[in-house]
């Protein structure tokens, strides 16, 4: 079965031949709070950890997945990769927000060279934007039976002056941008590597300022959806709360401080905005069971920085009655714990989930 993740934008420049002598991409995840980088080698049938690291972005340096001051975002990754004493120039990023459109579109049975004739009049009814305004791209799920006629097709469209934005920041730093994807996949590659082909799965990664929602069954994205809600809302009230600084707002969210004083209006904020989350994600799941009635969820799968919010997977778990587990991407890679203290990565592993899965997209040595 074909997957839209495995897929590139159509980018001339990111168009990349399927060749039998590979390297893996440096995963580089730039989000709205932080740059998250990671770096895999393939190892026997799996992989191994070679480097990663975080560092903080400027505040509204990144909006809505647009970059707003590229200048100082490349700062940043430009240190990160110096410090992590990375050499590595080929990466693989993903985007979100506004500008991409995600879309499962059903069509008569083509060859690929008529689906590629096809769609792009085809993308129009279902882009909010002028079709010369997009990069397209598509993947054939070959969803259609023996006797079937009509398949599914996945549809991604991104606004071109989002992606050559980033395309331009990246090369400024000296870096080669080879594959540009969308949250949503990233964080299917990273489930894949680690579970495999699971039965039907919930993917949630809560990022800063946004929520990215994939639902997966039988190794197939059914649902992939962004929602504008993330984890910062939460750090900004209690920050505003009890007027302390924004550290420290993070680390009472986290349970890395305790402070029982404060404990009841934490969690009044708590459970407030996690029923914002709940809300949008009971809303992906009854769409699934419209469409799944038989094929029951077997687990809900938390990531990102939000998914280290103290009790939120207990919260999460109580509402939907299905189990909850956090992701540690790197669950099935071998570690070098003499260059890579466990600890740290124990506590980051949950938000390198979409840096990681992007590190696993092979690239043209």
């Amino acid at each position: 079965m074909g997957k839209a993740k495995k897929k590139n934008f159509s980018v001339p420049s990111l168009s990349l031949p399927f060749l039998k002598k590979q390297k893996l991409a440096l995963g580089l995840d730039i989000g709205s709070h932080a740059v998250k980088i990671c770096e895999l080698a393939e190892a026997g049938s799996g992989y191994k950890l070679v480097a990663l690291g975080s560092a903080r972005i400027p505040a509204e340096a990144l909006e809505d997945g647009a970059l707003q001051n590229p200048e100082a975002v490349g700062r940043v990754i430009s240190n990160l990769i110096s410090n992590l004493k990375i050499k590595h120039k080929k990466v693989a990023i993903s985007i979100s927000g506004y500008s991409v459109i995600v879309k499962k579109i059903n069509l008569s049975v083509m060859t690929d060279e008529e689906l590629e004739k096809h769609i792009h009049s085809e993308a129009e009814q279902y882009i909010p934007f002028d079709i010369e305004e997009v990069y397209l791209d598509f993947q054939d799920l070959k969803t259609n039976t023996e006797g079937e006629d009509r398949t599914d097709v996945m549809l991604v469209a991104a606004k071109r002056e989002v992606v050559d934005g980033y395309l331009a920041m990246l090369r400024n730093v000296g870096l080669q941008p080879v594959v540009v994807d969308v949250d949503a996949f990233a964080l299917e590659n990273a489930f894949e590597a680690n579970y495999g082909i699971e039965d039907n799965v919930v993917l949630v990664d809560i990022g800063a300022s946004k929520m990215n929602i994939n639902i997966i069954s039988q190794g197939a994205s059914i649902l992939a959806r962004d929602v504008v809600l993330g984890s910062r809302q939460l750090t900004e009230q209690i920050q505003n709360h009890f007027d302390l600084a924004f550290d420290e707002a993070e680390a009472l969210k986290t349970g890395e401080t305790l402070d029982r004083e404060k404990q009841g209006e934490i969690e009044g904020l708590f459970i407030n905005n996690c029923n914002q989350w709940m809300t949008e994600v009971k809303r992906a799941i009854d769409f699934y069971y419209s469409n799944h009635p038989d094929e029951k969820i077997s687990k809900i799968i938390l990531s990102g920085g939000g998914a280290k919010i103290k009790g939120l997977n207990d919260f999460f778990a109580k509402e939907t009655d299905i189990p909850v587990e956090i992701f540690n991407p790197f669950r099935k890679a071998s570690v070098d714990t003499s260059t890579i203290d466990p600890a740290y990565l124990e506590q980051i592993a949950p938000e390198m989930t979409l840096a990681a899965g992007l590190a696993t997209r092979p690239v043209e040595v």
